[in-house]
C-alpha cells in the first residue's frame, strides 16, 4: 500500500518517500544518506553499467559489482545469461541482495536478473536518470526486449527500496534529461493537472540544477505512477493508463533508431492527442496545451518513420489481445480514459 511516511513540504528540501504494499519503498532524496540506511544487512552485489562506473565509481567500489554495456542493444537476454554465470561466480545466494545503480536499462535488467535467479532474491535500486526515477524504476516491472520489441520478456516484481536522488542529474546530456520529461508529462496529462500546469510554468532551460523544483516534480510524477499500480499491480486494469503514447513510441522505437524512449514517447502524445480531437474526445484547447508544453520541451514532434511502418509494428505490441488492443486516451489535462478496440479501428484512426 501507498503512502507517505513524512507530509511533504515542497518549500523545504528533505526526504520522502512512498512505500509500495509493505515491501517497497520509494524514497526522493539523498543517496548517501538513504543507501546506508536502506540496505539489508547481508551481502550486497551492485548491478551497473559502465557509464556508471566512469562518473561514481566511488558508490560502486564497496561491493562485487557486475557492469553491462550501454543501450538498448544491452537490454536482451543474452545480458541476462552473463548476469547469471557471473552471480555464479561470485557465489551468490537466495540470501544475497541485489543492488541496480543506473537509469532504467540497468534497472530493469538487475530487477529481471534479480527476480529470477534461484527464483528470485531480494533487490534495489538507485536510480540515476530522470526517465529512471520517475518511470523506469517504479512499479515493479523488469524485463528485456527480444528481437527489437520491448520488453516482451520480464517479470512483475516490487524492488525493496528504489532511491531518487535528483542530484545526480546534474551529469545527464541534455538529450537524456529532456527523455525523462516526457514520461513526467505523460503523468501530468494522466491524473496530475498541476503537475502540468507546474510544467507549464517552469524554465526548461534550468530546471536541471533547480534541485528544489526538481524535487517537487519528480516527487509529484511518482506519486501518479505510485497510486496507479497500488490499484492495479499486474496492469489488468487501471495501470494500463501509464501507456499513454507508448503503443506508438514502442513501434518508433522497433523500427528506427532515431529516437531514444522519451523522444518516442513525445510523438506518441501528440499523435494520441490529435487523434483524441478527431475523435470528440479531447477538447481541442487541451490538445493546444499538450503541443505546446511538448515543443517547449524542445522534443521533435515528427515521426523518424512512416505511419505505415508504425502501424505495423503495433500488430506486435504487448498491449494487444488478438485483433484488439488497449487504447489509451487523454479525455482532458489530467484524465484519460482506456478502450479497448479492435486493432484495425485503431489503426485506422491514424
Amino acid at each position: 500500500m501507498f503512502y507517505f511516511c513524512s507530509p511533504i513540504q515542497y518549500n523545504v528540501v528533505m526526504d520522502f518517500s512512498i512505500k509500495v504494499k509493505d515491501y517497497s519503498e520509494v524514497c526522493v532524496g539523498s543517496v548517501a544518506d538513504l543507501l546506508p540506511r536502506l540496505l539489508p544487512d547481508k551481502r550486497v552485489i551492485v548491478i551497473s553499467d559502465t557509464n556508471l562506473d566512469r562518473y561514481y565509481h566511488s558508490m560502486l567500489e564497496p561491493f562485487d559489482h557486475i557492469l553491462i554495456g550501454l543501450g538498448e542493444s544491452s537490454k536482451t537476454l543474452l545480458t541476462i545469461d552473463t548476469i547469471y554465470r557471473r552471480l555464479i561466480e561470485l557465489g551468490a545466494d537466495r540470501s544475497t541482495f541485489i543492488l541496480g545503480i543506473g537509469g532504467g536499462i540497468v534497472t530493469d535488467i538487475a530487477g529481471f536478473a534479480a527476480a529470477t535467479y534461484m527464483r528470485g532474491v531480494e533487490f534495489g535500486f538507485v536510480s540515476t536518470t530522470l526517465l529512471g526515477q520517475v518511470d523506469a524504476s517504479v512499479g515493479g516491472k523488469n524485463g528485456v526486449n527480444v528481437d527489437g520489441y520491448k520488453n516482451m520478456v520480464g517479470t512483475f516484481r516490487q524492488p525493496r527500496f528504489v532511491i531518487c536522488d535528483v542530484n545526480l542529474l546534474r551529469t545527464l546530456p541534455v538529450r537524456e534529461f529532456r527523455s525523462g520529461l516526457a514520461e513526467i508529462i505523460k503523468s501530468g496529462i494522466i491524473a496530475d493537472k498541476e503537475l502540468f500546469e507546474m510544467l507549464e510554468n517552469a524554465d526548461f532551460s534550468t530546471l536541471q540544477r533547480d534541485t528544489t523544483l526538481l524535487q517537487q516534480i519528480v516527487y509529484r510524477a511518482i506519486s501518479v505512477k505510485a497510486s496507479i499500480v497500488e490499484r492495479d499491480e499486474c496492469e489488468t486494469g487501471d495501470r494500463r493508463l501509464l501507456n499513454l503514447g507508448h503503443t506508438l513510441a514502442h513501434a518508433i522505437e522497433k523500427t528506427s533508431s532515431k529516437m531514444n524512449h522519451g523522444e518516442a514517447v513525445a510523438v506518441g502524445l501528440s499523435l494520441i492527442a490529435e487523434v483524441a480531437v478527431k475523435g470528440g474526445i479531447l477538447a481541442q484547447s487541451d490538445n493546444e496545451r499538450i503541443q505546446n508544453l511538448l515543443q517547449r520541451a524542445g522534443f521533435c514532434l515528427e515521426s523518424p518513420i512512416a505511419m505505415s511502418q508504425m502501424l505495423k509494428a503495433i500488430s506486435k505490441d504487448k498491449k494487444s489481445e488478438g485483433n484488439f488492443i488497449n487504447a489509451v486516451f487523454p479525455r482532458a489535462i489530467g484524465e484519460c480514459i482506456v478502450e479497448k478496440m479492435p486493432l484495425d479501428e485503431f489503426k485506422a484512426l491514424f
